[in-house]
């Protein structure tokens, strides 16, 4: 939401400067932002398709396949329990090798990205 609302008392606008309509289409052209999408998009489909075969193979084997998810594995443990328990793992396991991907190789370029936008959205607005 834009304003043109008068910068704060006793001061000047520390907001960073907003860049044009062209700047964001020309940038999301780049070769460099490409790369981002391509790093993220390599990384984020595969882990989920994986993720979604292996709840499906879950549902399945608990609903066809019964008396092998009752093997009881030890006391009351069967597979089936394992099985869901590795449900959450897998997903606390996932959200964690993200946060590592992230931080090495998404938001390095996107701090580069976002610091090149705002300098020439400052540039212009000095103009």
């Amino acid at each position: 939401m834009a304003t043109d609302a008068p910068p704060p008392e006793g001061g000047t606008d520390t907001s960073p400067a907003q860049p044009t309509t062209e700047e964001f289409v020309e940038e999301q052209e780049s070769a460099e932002f490409g790369e981002l999408r391509r790093s993220y998009r390599s990384f984020a489909f595969p882990l989920t398709v994986a993720f979604i075969a292996w709840y499906l193979l879950y549902v399945l084997l608990s609903n066809y396949a019964g008396g092998f998810m009752g093997s009881k594995l030890f006391g009351n443990i069967n597979v089936a329990f394992v099985f869901g328990l590795a449900q959450f793992a897998t997903t606390f396991l996932i959200a964690w090798f993200y946060a590592r991907h992230a931080a090495d190789k998404l938001d390095p370029k996107a701090e580069a990205i976002k610091s090149r936008m705002e300098r020439t959205g400052a540039t212009e607005a000095d103009a």
